[in-house]
């Protein structure tokens, strides 16, 4: 009984382990997107074509609303949040329910990787459809990262969660930079291959959604979806199912303590990743291949710092290693105000600096509140993550444009973003993580 006893458990731990690797590599799917993209290419990209399509004053006229072409991408993200907001709690609704997680997570990553191939088509005055195509692959990526995300307290007990989420943002940041190398060659020697620097740049934005598309069949065969005493029946409406989760969560208050400081905190971090090339290029003047640089720099450190702040992790817990960072951020973006023109050097050291902070202030956001869900109640719960992740990122973009379209400076612009990481630091540092643990009906771990 014993032997049997041992050997169900091995292949439990060889099952799992298996998931896990699954599930690793739909951060190293989706990540690209999000790396040559939204972070690199899309946004001065799409600002170009705005140019070209604006008018003498220099403004473009979505819908017959005058807005100034430098600020049409970052309202675009805006755009592309509040519309994630309205989808995501169908998706989680659904999964919760009906306990399909595979069939839902196929659906949005196809979809996202479908429209993010579509952006070869972009060139001329298409900045309609550049947008178009931002909203729609934003948004699939924000309903996937729901159920991805919501695998984690499934697939890892809470010993392992820190580890097994670091891992996946490194994978992730491994995979963006693996790609992006690829995305340099071809930008900088577009000459030598016989195709023009716009068509480099399409066929750049193109291939992150067949890589998408490609990896996603990974998770879609190593993962296996679960049924639970909460999946019954089908999904409600997805407002009145965020409703339904919001009020479930007011008898963990310290669960929503704890979204309320991500939300804030996380906005800055999301705003840094889609606006720091349209910065780079727009206000310190530097060519496309540097901020690839800039960005391959980033995506290098990441993976360190990934894996490092998850080892601090094990040693200081989560909540300690994520103020740390906190700290960090807020140097570093007010040190990217003072940055000169026209300097890469500076701006390779500023890349160095969020490198460092970024894929671990993400994984261990994550996996610390992977511990604050209920059983059974994941995508739910990961989807108001999610929402806290998204639902308020509009605003980073939002001012970021409006300061722009103000001031004509996104110097001006950089510097907002410290409130983001000294307001979410305070949030975060009053919420009593060990008891939201134990009233989300959790083990708690010796470190968190």
């Amino acid at each position: 009984m014993g032997t049997d006893t041992l050997r169900t458990a091995a292949g439990e731990a060889a099952e799992r382990r298996r998931e896990q690797r699954g599930w690793y590599f739909y951060d190293w799917a989706c990540s690209v997107y999000s790396t040559s993209v939204l972070t690199v290419f899309l946004g001065p990209y799409l600002t170009e074509i705005a140019k070209a399509a604006a008018d003498p004053e220099g403004y473009v006229h979505p819908l017959g609303i005058p807005v100034r072409a430098g600020s049409f991408f970052a309202y675009t993200v805006s755009a592309s949040v509040l519309v994630s907001v309205f989808v995501m709690p169908l998706a989680a609704a659904a999964a919760d329910r009906t306990g399909r997680k595979k069939p839902l997570l196929a659906v949005a990553a196809y979809l996202g990787a479908a429209a993010t191939a579509g952006m070869f088509f972009l060139d001329g005055e298409r900045y309609l459809l550049g947008g178009l195509l931002l909203v729609v692959a934003n948004a699939s990526l924000a309903v996937s990262m729901v159920l991805y995300n919501s695998y984690l307290p499934q697939i890892a007990p809470p010993e392992e969660r820190d580890a097994v989420s670091s891992r996946g943002w490194a994978f992730g940041y491994a995979s963006g930079a693996l790609v992006l190398v690829a995305n340099l060659v071809l930008f900088l020697a577009h000459d030598s291959f016989g195709v023009s620097e716009s068509t480099a740049v399409r066929i750049c934005l193109a291939s992150a959604g067949v890589w998408w598309g490609a990896f996603t069949l990974v998770p879609l065969k190593r993962l296996r979806d679960r049924r639970t005493a909460h999946t019954a029946g089908g999904a409600r409406g997805g407002l009145r199912q965020l409703a339904a989760t919001v009020r479930d969560m007011r008898r963990h208050p310290h669960t929503l303590a704890f979204l309320l400081a991500y939300l804030v905190y996380n906005d800055g971090v999301q705003t840094v990743i889609s606006q720091a090339s349209v910065y780079g290029s727009e206000e310190l003047g530097l060519e496309q291949s540097t901020l690839i640089v800039a960005v391959l720099l980033v995506q290098l450190l990441a993976v360190a710092g990934a894996l490092g702040m998850g080892r601090l992790a094990r040693t200081y817990g989560a909540k300690r290693t994520i103020l740390g960072s906190l700290v960090a951020w807020t140097v570093t973006i007010g040190a990217g105000y003072f940055l000169p023109a026209g300097a890469p050097a500076w701006f390779f050291v500023l890349a160095a600096g969020i490198g460092l902070v970024l894929g671990g202030t993400q994984a261990l956001s994550r996996s610390l509140f992977s511990h604050l869900v209920p059983r059974g109640k994941e995508a739910e719960y990961f989807s108001a993550y999610e929402i806290s992740d998204r639902g308020m990122a509009w605003l980073g973009p939002l001012i970021f444009g409006l300061t722009y379209q103000l001031t004509g400076s996104y110097r001006d612009a950089i510097v907002s973003l410290v409130a983001f990481f000294l307001l979410g630091f305070a949030l975060l540092a009053r919420v009593p993580v060990r008891r939201a643990v134990r009233d989300a009906g959790n083990p708690v771990p010796d470190r968190i």
